[in-house]
C-alpha cells in the first residue's frame, strides 16, 4: 500500500512539475495561479533544485529510496528545464551597439508614480540617447518635468499622455516622450477617451502626423491579481490588436512575461505582429520586476516590441537604478529599420 501511495505521489508531482514548467502546453499560462507562478521562472528553477537536493537526502533512508530518487529525478529535470528556458531568452548583456543615423532607441520605465525623481528619469534617458520613452504610472505633470530636464541636457522631447481620472494614484496615467526628430505625433482620440484602451490602467497610442516615424504604443496592462484576471487577459489581447501594422513600436509595463503571450502572436510575432526586442537580443530572461530581488529570479514583465519594419540590434536591462525608488528596472532596446 505504501508503495502504491509513493507511485501516486510521484505521478502527481510529475504532472505538477510539467504544468509549472510548460504551462502553455496545458493552456493554463493565463489562468490563476499558474500565471503568477510562471512569472518567476528563476525562483521556480531554484525551488525545483531545492526539492531535488532534499529528495536526494531522503534517499539515504532505505524505505524512502525509490520514491525519493523518482522525485529527485523529476525535480532535477524541471529545474534544468526552467533554467534552459530562461537561458534561451537571454540572461543579460551589458552594452548597446553603437547608434547609427537610422537607429531608434526605446526606453521604458514604470516609475512607480513620484517614487522616481524626474531629473533621474531624464538623466538616464539622455545617457541612453533614447528617441522614445514610455513611462507607465507617470502623470503628464511629471512627464513634462522629465521632458524639460532632457531639453536642458540638450535632448528635447515632446510629451504625450493618457489618463484615467477614476484610477487611483499615478497608475491612472501613462506618459510618452518622443523625439522631435521622429516628426509630430498625436495620441488618438479612442486612446484618450478610453473607448479603445486597456481596461484599468491606460495605454497611449500615438500616431505620426508628419514624417514617417512608427506608430508608438505606450503600454500598461493591469496586474493579474485574482479578481482582475479577465481584465488582464483582455488587456493583453487589446495590446496584441494594436500591433497589426508593419511599422509599430510598443513598449511599457505589460504585467506579463513571454509565457503569458503564447498564442497571442501573429505571423511569428510575440504579441500581435510585434517581436520582443529583449528576447531577440539576449535579455529576455532578465527580470525587470521587482528591482528588490536579483534580476535572474525576477519577472521580465516590461517589454519593448516592434513589428516587421524594425529589427532589434541590442538591449539593456539597467540594474544600476535599483535604488532609484521605482520597483521596476529600465529597459532599453535599439532598433534598425529593415530595408
Amino acid at each position: 500500500m505504501l508503495r502504491l501511495w509513493g507511485i501516486l505521489g510521484t505521478v502527481v508531482f510529475l504532472i505538477a512539475a510539467a504544468i509549472l514548467t510548460w504551462p502553455s502546453f496545458f493552456r493554463v499560462e493565463r489562468t490563476f495561479p499558474m500565471a503568477q507562478i510562471v512569472s518567476f521562472r528563476g525562483l521556480l528553477a531554484l525551488a525545483f533544485a531545492a526539492v531535488a537536493v532534499l529528495a536526494l537526502l531522503l534517499a539515504l533512508a532505505r524505505p524512502l529510496r525509490g520514491l525519493a530518487l523518482a522525485v529527485a529525478t523529476v525535480a532535477l529535470v524541471a529545474a534544468v528545464g526552467n533554467a534552459a528556458i530562461i537561458s534561451s531568452r537571454g540572461i543579460g548583456t551589458d552594452t548597446l551597439p553603437a547608434k547609427t543615423d537610422r537607429s531608434i532607441r526605446v526606453m521604458t520605465w514604470n516609475t512607480a508614480g513620484d517614487a522616481t525623481a524626474p531629473d533621474t528619469v531624464a538623466q538616464i534617458a539622455v545617457a541612453m540617447d533614447a528617441d522614445i520613452v514610455t513611462l507607465p504610472e507617470t502623470t503628464i505633470e511629471t512627464g513634462e518635468k522629465v521632458a524639460l530636464a532632457m531639453r536642458d541636457l540638450g535632448h528635447p522631447m515632446w510629451a504625450h499622455y493618457t489618463d484615467y481620472p477614476t484610477t487611483q494614484w499615478d497608475a491612472g496615467s501613462t506618459t510618452l516622450l518622443i523625439s522631435p526628430e521622429l516628426g509630430d505625433y498625436a495620441v488618438i482620440e479612442s486612446s484618450l477617451d478610453g473607448s479603445s484602451n486597456t481596461s484599468t490602467v491606460p495605454s497611449a497610442v500615438a500616431m505620426p502626423t508628419s514624417g514617417d516615424g512608427p506608430i508608438v504604443v505606450a503600454a500598461h496592462a493591469v496586474a493579474p491579481r485574482q479578481s482582475y484576471m479577465k481584465y488582464w487577459r483582455d488587456d493583453l489581447q487589446w495590446l496584441a490588436d494594436q500591433c497589426v501594422d508593419d511599422n509599430v513600436i510598443m513598449a511599457g509595463d505589460f504585467n506579463a512575461t513571454i509565457d503569458h503571450m503564447t498564442n497571442l502572436g501573429v505571423d511569428g510575432g510575440t504579441l500581435g505582429r510585434c517581436v520582443d526586442g529583449a528576447a531577440e537580443t539576449g535579455n529576455g530572461g532578465v527580470g525587470t520586476w521587482t528591482a528588490q530581488i536579483p534580476p535572474l529570479v525576477g519577472a521580465p514583465i516590461d517589454h519593448v516590441m516592434a513589428s516587421s519594419h524594425w529589427r532589434p540590434t541590442g538591449s539593456l536591462v539597467l540594474q544600476s537604478m535599483d535604488a532609484s525608488g521605482s520597483d521596476h528596472r529600465p529597459l532599453i532596446v535599439q532598433f534598425e529599420p529593415v530595408d
